[in-house]
């Protein structure tokens, strides 16, 4: 049987919660172990014992930890905990510590066998990094909706002949063609959507219900470890969304599991999230080793890379709201999760935030007085750039600061520039859609947009379906609409997003760290014509991006570092991109004049609504 020594959990300090509650199969049976220190008393109820209260009652300890062996107890059976809670009432609860659930709206824990002898990513784990100084270009996926659910449907006996409520894509359905997909557009990392268990499909996996659980949508946990050992075999990274702030409000769950808010703050108004849910209260020890736990869970059973870190301004600030103050025992559970994670993984792991916030040193180390993250998402950036690309140009002489902007900012944090699931539903348009004017204007803007994403200092992340151009929503009950490669403006966005990303992984001019000398603005001012001029420099190469996001061409000199022959490497306007323009490379001849500060300068045709890409190896000292 099962032992462990509960004292760091009751300090907050543990980061292996899973190794003992939770049902864990052994040779004749299964040991079962829960925390629910004010219940009267707890039974397991099951397929084993035909759900009978009384047969499998559980022991409790001092420490308020209910523990059980049940004999021929098996891989596979379902069960809950029935228990008496503080007030009385006799509730079936889900195991709070389960590693599989059965499918909504059924929500009956399952017991599992995690064992898994087929990794073969040795390699991978001992070379993987956090990407600071290589190429990270993250592509963020719903794992049910990344193909079409329907097809699935030839290959279920019995299924429909169109998809009922419940079929979903599995891993092993996608995975080949994910990882085709990936390296075609140069995605170092696949972003996965939250596959812990969670009851309601419209919430896409951020109101949890099973915070150990595999969501039994996509498949078993053993599928899912097939799914990472596949994707890291083929080179690509696997990052998971964590949501460590709130969880369902669902009675079956952990919602008054004991008949107190064991997981949630006692006050009420500080227990209820803006999302419906119910918040953990992170100034507990147990809640902090609970959660230290489920976000190491996914580490080390899974092997995933990272995690992206949900609604942390909503731990930041209670309830989000700066005004309200800094919710001290919230980020003090941040800094020693992060601290704890990245000591146990040796510093290789991913650890992001989705936070909105000016709080000050999101991304600095926990050691220096920061939070701890490797990452923020640069969300002032993705707002303001989709604001001013939403405007009429001739309005966009007055908002030149939406795009200068993040640079003032940039080297407060280490940023990633995200492009996500949130900016393409609820009525907010896709990317593409969101650019002004008609058809054709809104694919030249939205390939200026990327040229723009990708040549900005910063990593990246794309929600699927942006590299195809999509023009309706994401709907989590629809695959990407791929039938769009058969329209020729479709097919050609695709292919100019192959050769920007291949164009942006090939120097570290574009990905060299966050270092202040990596780039420069050449004309930031240009506000009248809409035109944005910046170079990227690396340790031998040097880029120059020019971008106009007007609706006139123009014929512009620009200052340059260097003498010698400026490559055209991208035109967006490139009628193999979709644009209007026969494809001629137009190489630049640097001329010793200064302009801009700088000691040469270059003559360019910059067409409307596009972006140039130069490139110039740096020569000997002229």
């Amino acid at each position: 049987m099962l032992k462990m020594d509960l004292t760091p959990f009751f300090q907050g300090k543990e980061i292996g919660l899973f190794k003992y509650f939770g049902a864990h199969p052994e040779k004749d049976g299964v040991f079962f172990a829960v925390y629910a220190p004010n219940a009267k008393e707890i039974s397991i109820v099951g397929d084993f014992n035909e759900w009978t209260t009384d047969i499998d009652t559980m022991t409790k300890d001092k420490d308020g930890v209910w523990t059980a062996f049940v004999k021929g107890a098996k891989v596979g059976q379902a069960y809950k905990y029935r228990i008496t809670q503080s007030t009385g009432r006799i509730l079936d609860k889900i195991d709070p510590c389960a590693f599989s659930a059965k499918l909504r709206p059924e929500h009956d824990s399952i017991i599992c066998d995690l064992t898994f002898d087929q990794w073969t990513d040795e390699k991978w784990m001992q070379e993987r990094n956090k990407g600071f100084d290589t190429p990270l270009s993250i592509y963020e996926i719903n794992l049910g909706s990344w193909r079409d659910r329907n097809m699935r449907v030839e290959e279920v006996e019995g299924a429909p002949e169109q998809n009922e409520d419940g079929l979903f894509v599995h891993y092993d359905d996608i995975v080949e063609e994910l990882i085709v997909h990936c390296q075609k557009n140069h995605f170092t990392h696949v972003e996965v959507m939250p596959l812990s268990e969670f009851p309601f499909d419209g919430s896409w996996g951020y109101q949890v219900s099973g915070f150990f659980s595999v969501t039994s949508r996509y498949g078993s946990p053993l599928e899912l470890k097939t799914f990472v050992n596949r994707m890291h075999e083929a080179g690509i990274g696997v990052i998971m969304d964590f949501v460590p702030v709130h969880f369902v409000k669902d009675e079956y769950a952990l919602a008054h599991f004991d008949g107190t808010p064991l997981y949630e703050y006692a006050k009420e108004e500080d227990a209820n999230s803006e999302w419906g849910t119910s918040n953990f209260d992170l100034w507990k020890e147990s809640v902090r080793s609970f959660l230290m736990s489920a976000a190491n869970y996914w580490l080390e059973e899974y092997h995933f890379d990272g995690l992206r870190m949900d609604a942390i301004s909503n731990a930041i600030f209670w309830k989000g709201n700066k005004m309200m103050g800094e919710n001290k025992g919230a980020t003090d559970f941040i800094k020693r999760m992060n601290y704890t994670l990245n000591q146990k993984y040796d510093n290789k792991i991913l650890l992001i935030a989705e936070d909105s916030t000016d709080f000050p040193n999101v991304c600095k180390s926990t050691l220096d007085g920061g939070l701890g993250f490797d990452y923020k998402w640069d969300l002032g950036w993705m707002n303001d750039t989709l604001n001013y690309l939403k405007l009429d140009p001739i309005y966009r002489k007055w908002h030149h600061n939406d795009i200068t902007f993040s640079m003032a900012y940039f080297y407060s944090e280490r940023f990633i520039c995200p492009l996500s699931h949130d900016e393409v539903v609820h009525g907010k348009a896709t990317i593409v859609d969101k650019m002004w004017g008609s058809y054709d204007d809104k694919f030249a803007q939205a390939r200026a947009l990327y040229t723009y994403m990708f040549a900005h200092p910063g990593k990246k992340l794309n929600f699927m379906g942006n590299e195809l151009g999509m023009l309706r929503e994401w709907d989590e009950m629809k695959g990407c609409d791929w039938f769009l490669r058969k329209y020729p403006m479709h097919n050609s966005f695709e292919k100019f997003f192959n050769e920007l990303t291949g164009v942006c992984c090939e120097s570290d001019a574009f990905y060299f760290g966050y270092d202040p000398m990596n780039f420069q603005w050449i004309n930031a001012d240009d506000a009248d014509h809409n035109v944005f001029s910046f170079m990227r420099k690396g340790s031998k190469d040097v880029y120059i991006i020019i971008i106009n996001f007007s609706t006139n061409p123009y014929t512009m000199q620009f200052g340059v570092p260097h003498g010698g022959i400026y490559e055209q490497r991208i035109n967006t306007q490139w009628e193999c991109f979709g644009g209007k323009l026969t494809k001629q490379i137009e190489n630049a001849k640097a001329i010793h004049l200064p302009l801009n500060g700088l000691p040469w300068r270059i003559r360019v045709n910059v067409p409307a609504l596009g972006a140039l890409i130069y490139k110039v190896d740096r020569p000997e000292e002229q």
